[in-house]
């Protein structure tokens, strides 16, 4: 009844697999014509789209679509110096290469063309890689992406580097009909596009059947417009959200337009890397997890709404873009919108006409990426001055009333606007919890957020995610995410289950290998995998096989990147797997060299199974490739400590200070090394920074007994 062969069986899918399905997805789709084959019969659309991003989102060179001065410029970055040139009607870029020396490549594509333009050059193997030197369209002059950023060649970060590889992560919303055709074995690109661009069947899908009943009008049209507008919310989200999403694709070839999002793509949560505890965005994250959190969203605004789809810019000029809903007259598509003239000094408070009484400034702040390029966050957040100082996060009212404090922003919201409810947006909770408070009261604020359907799925999600297994889930609440509506909050409630027996955790879980949504079939028997399989009834084997095949899949599709090589990691020793998975990390740290999690595991793996040298040899990698990572210095330390070589491991824990001084580990661990040195006036110095860097920390009872013994 019970089955326990599939941990032999995880081996061979995990990597016999790898080559054949990078080869597998080589062909683009069929069907697709390209947009010029369009414009004879829509010029007005074909019109307006040759002006915009789409269609300038990636070009061959030419006079026309070259924006940058090759006239023999130059840029002068730390200590190497780019070239631009022409020659034979090609353009050059002669600059530092992935082996440190100088190098001459051509300009194959131009990406963008405002606020600034990128190039793309090919440095062997099929790989297209984005140089960090970009041309200010506004200012005309190069500037250079990542000023402050000094990454030498090997570096992941290096312009040759995996992360500014044009195929893993760029190429997919560039082009239509991609395929990114890598060959894990060889390490080699074969891609393949229909459309170099972003054209028309990018949205609207394949056009030869179209096209064809088009010449002869026999017949019905075999073409079903993508239904938009208002009642076609998740039309319009599958369409443009692969796009405008920080997400995973699970798949080398672009999926077919408006598939199912979940099907395809795994979004990314609110994560703190991402976003700030109280939900504006951080880094880039092209707009969809903002929008998501929105209220706007909940009520069935679309993207159409607001944006023309064809020349991509607004549908009406200012304000008029929401007075067009929010106004005297109200929407009738929207009948929960108070009427009200929102356009007046009543509502804003500021002088009609200016910059402070446009309605973005207020509720769709600006922040910049790539230093000049600037997005609006489509949270459409009230300002919330306390909870924005209190996350972190930049406050619109303080940041334009410099001198100001949160506390008089708020003072005066308050005056303006006394009933004023923000419940919808209040991230209380998550801010605790962000910021390190822990407990119980928190938690379980935390899980009364997640267990509450009027908040936004993508935060429910993002809070499921941050509990993890230790969470406060009962197995009646575990029941009830795990059946929500949306699959985001289904998927991120799989990992959150540790507080529910091994077969009951089990039994809740087996309904999700035949969810709908593939993201959260993988996620399922990925946490059934580390569960236990060997536990699952044998009717539920195939399920479960296909579910991780499918992980698997999702995984090699994006085998060019080292974080899948971590997550297929992770799998593996799940599974207790574990030369698979040291394949996986080695892989890992192979594409990128600072990644340090790997290195970590590696030393871990090795340190577990007896190998105390190569332990030392992966963390002597690791720390070769980044010298100031305090992780890796700190686990160097604990090595030499566990070798009872107590100076070896002060003198890592020093390292690993100056790398980062206000990590209380760090100090706690240098404490823990003289303790055992017998120096108690050193160890308390050290516990002492410890509690002052943060005063809730808890110290090993054992040095606290040390550093209580009387002097």
């Amino acid at each position: 009844m019970f089955r326990g062969r599939w941990q032999v069986v995880a081996a061979a899918v995990l990597w016999v697999l790898a080559g054949a399905l990078a080869r597998a997805e080589d062909a683009p789709h069929g069907g697709l014509v390209g947009s010029a084959a369009c414009a004879g019969c829509h010029a007005a659309e074909a019109s307006a789209w040759a002006g915009s991003d789409h269609a300038w989102a990636l070009k061959t060179p030419d006079a026309a679509s070259v924006l940058g001065d090759f006239n023999d410029a130059s840029v002068t970055n730390g200590n190497v110096t780019t070239r631009f040139t022409t020659k034979d009607g090609k353009y050059i870029v002669e600059t530092e290469g992935a082996d440190g020396k100088p190098a001459r490549f051509e300009v194959r594509y131009t990406v963008g063309h405002r606020p600034l333009q990128q190039y793309l050059v090919e440095t062997g193997r099929g790989r297209l890689q984005v140089l960090d030197l970009a041309w200010d369209a506004a200012r005309k002059r190069w500037f250079h992406l990542y000023p402050g950023q000094d990454a030498p060649p090997g570096d992941g970060l290096h312009w040759t580097g995996s992360y500014k590889n044009w195929q893993a992560r760029c190429a997919t919303c560039h082009q239509t009909g991609f395929s990114k055709g890598f060959d894990f074995p060889t390490r080699t690109y074969k891609s393949h596009w229909a459309e170099l661009t972003v054209g028309c069947e990018a949205c609207h899908g394949p056009g030869a059947a179209h096209g064809a009943w088009a010449r002869t009008k026999t017949g019905g049209d075999p073409y079903t417009a993508l239904p938009m507008g208002p009642g076609h919310q998740a039309q319009e989200i599958g369409v443009c959200g692969p796009c405008h999403a920080r997400r995973e694709a699970f798949s080398q070839l672009q999926p077919a337009a408006g598939a199912p999002f979940h099907d395809n793509y795994a979004l990314a949560l609110l994560t703190p890397d991402l976003y700030f505890p109280d939900g504006q965005q951080k880094d880039e994250v092209f707009i969809l997890g903002s929008f998501l959190q929105s209220k706007m969203k909940a009520r069935g605004v679309t993207c159409s709404n607001c944006h023309e789809p064809h020349g991509g810019g607004l549908v009406a000029e200012g304000n008029a873009v929401c007075t067009q809903c929010h106004g005297p007259a109200g929407n009738d598509t929207f009948p929960s919108l108070r009427k009200a003239d929102f356009d007046t000094p009543a509502h804003h408070n500021h002088k009609q006409g200016s910059e402070a009484a446009q309605c973005v400034s207020c509720h769709m702040p600006e922040r910049s990426y790539m230093l000049i390029d600037p997005r609006r966050d489509h949270f459409f957040r009230r300002p919330d001055p306390l909870q924005s100082k209190a996350a972190g996060a930049p406050d619109v009212c303080t940041g334009c009333h410099a001198g100001k404090t949160a506390e008089w922003a708020a003072e005066q919201i308050a005056a303006w606007k006394p009933a004023g409810d923000r419940s919808w947006q209040d991230r209380s909770a998550f801010i605790a919890f962000t910021n390190g408070d822990r407990t119980e009261q928190t938690i379980a604020g935390l899980t009364r957020y997640v267990l509450d359907r009027e908040h936004p799925a993508i935060a429910r999600a993002t809070a499921l995610s941050a509990l993890g297994p230790a969470g406060s889930l009962s197995a009646a609440d575990a029941g009830h995410v795990l059946k929500d509506d949306d699959p985001l909050v289904r998927a991120a409630a799989t990992g959150a289950l540790g507080q529910t027996d091994i077969q009951e955790r089990i039994a809740l879980l087996m309904p999700l290998l035949a969810d709908p949504a593939r993201s959260v079939r993988q996620r399922a028997a990925v946490e059934i995998a580390g569960t236990g399989a060997a536990r699952l009834p044998a009717q539920d084997d195939a399920a479960y096989r296909k579910g991780l095949q499918d992980f698997v899949d999702a995984r090699m599709a994006n085998a060019d990147m080292p974080e899948s090589h971590v997550a297929m990691g992770g799998l593996a020793l799940s599974l207790r797997q574990w030369d698979e998975a040291e394949k996986a990390f080695r892989t890992a740290a192979e594409i990128d060299p600072q990644m340090a999690s790997a290195w970590l595991v590696l030393a871990q793996l090795a340190d577990a199974r007896g190998n105390a040298r190569g332990a030392e040899d992966a963390l002597s990698a690791g720390i070769a490739a980044s010298p100031r990572n305090a992780d890796l210095l700190l686990a160097r330390g604990d090595l030499a400590a566990r070798q009872q070589k107590f100076d070896d491991a002060l003198g890592w824990y020093r390292r690993a200070q100056g790398a980062d001084p206000r990590r209380s580990d760090v100090w706690i661990a240098s404490s823990i090394g003289y303790a055992l040195k017998g120096d108690r006036v050193a160890a308390a110095e050290a516990a002492s920074r410890a509690l002052a860097l943060d005063p809730g920390v808890a110290l090993p009872q054992e040095l606290e007994q040390f550093l209580a013994q009387p002097k």
